[in-house]
């Protein structure tokens, strides 16, 4: 089972041979097995990868994610067609009624304010506000306690802090790692057999990628909680470092929990897609599994 994630950020050539990912750099050669590796962030001007690279990490469902000038994540490469149940599990999809998609995008906002609470109480902060708000999340959210919740989470969370200002050192980093961990949920659920285009909430017909934004919900304050501790005691007008995009790339390979279970973000996705599946073919949104919050080493009030 894939448990790597490899960020790259110093010019390269990557190729294939032996089963394994070479990553040939002015200094020296690397190796990484392909079936370790379940996504490749390519962070790196001047990397260059061969088109048998490209195939076998398709074939081996790594997602290869690219940037742009800026180091932003701006394009994801997913492997298509590798499910045996790919006709079905899609025909099944696209039937899903309205009632049991509110059902399961409830289950979804409630996941995402209790691990929003869970973050904040993580850093002994009130999250009374957020805990009242998860009880009153009804099928679909028609009250849009998403957004109430949203508004209470960032104001508890940081000072004078505005979610769409783009040159905030914070924004940056969270932006990086939503990209990412986007990018690690979407390869799950096309392992699964599910279109990501199809959401149960976001229904945008030019996003290709609907499904991959509900289900990131939950995964956000992971990635916050991971910004929060790299950006404490910095200047908000701080640019990203190299340390700081591989600490954001590393995003789905922190801590959570599934039920009893402490597992990777990258095995959540994965178990999320699966249980989705579940949940889809028993008509029963309680069957979705979404993950539960751990605070990540090193973050501290």
């Amino acid at each position: 089972m894939a448990w790597k994630g490899l960020h790259l950020s110093r010019p390269a050539r990557l190729n294939t041979a032996d089963g394994q990912i070479v990553v040939s750099q002015d200094d020296g050669e690397a190796r990484v097995p392909l079936e370790d590796v379940a996504y490749l962030v390519l962070d790196a001007p001047h990397a260059t990868l061969t088109s048998t690279l490209l195939s076998a990490c398709m074939e081996a469902g790594v997602v290869i994610v690219s940037v742009d000038a800026r180091h932003t994540p701006n394009g994801v490469a997913l492997p298509f067609h590798s499910h045996h149940r790919q006709a079905g599990v899609a025909a099944t999809q696209v039937a899903l009624g309205e009632p049991f998609k509110k059902r399961c995008w409830q289950r979804v906002v409630v996941a995402k304010i209790e691990n929003q609470a869970a973050h904040l109480e993580s850093l002994d902060r009130d999250a009374q506000a957020l805990r009242a708000m998860a009880k009153l999340v009804g099928s679909g959210d028609p009250d849009n306690v998403e957004a109430r919740a949203a508004r209470e989470y960032w104001r508890a969370l940081y000072e004078n802090f505005t979610r769409d200002d783009a040159a905030d050192l914070r924004n940056k980093m969270m932006n990086y790692g939503y990209a990412v961990a986007r990018a690690g949920i979407a390869r799950a659920l096309v392992a699964c057999g599910l279109l990501p285009a199809f959401g149960l909430h976001h229904a945008s017909v030019t996003n290709a990628f609907n499904l991959a934004d509900d289900i990131l919900e939950p995964f956000r304050p992971f990635v916050d909680a991971i910004a929060a501790t790299r950006a404490k005691d910095r200047e908000k007008t701080d640019d990203l470092t190299i340390d700081d995009r591989r600490a954001m790339a590393g995003a789905l390979l922190a801590n959570a929990r599934i039920g009893k279970e402490t597992v990777s973000l990258l095995v959540a996705s994965e178990k999320a897609a699966e249980s989705l599946i579940q949940a889809m073919e028993g008509a029963s949104a309680a069957l979705l599994r979404l993950p539960s919050f751990v605070a990540p080493k090193g973050s501290s009030p």
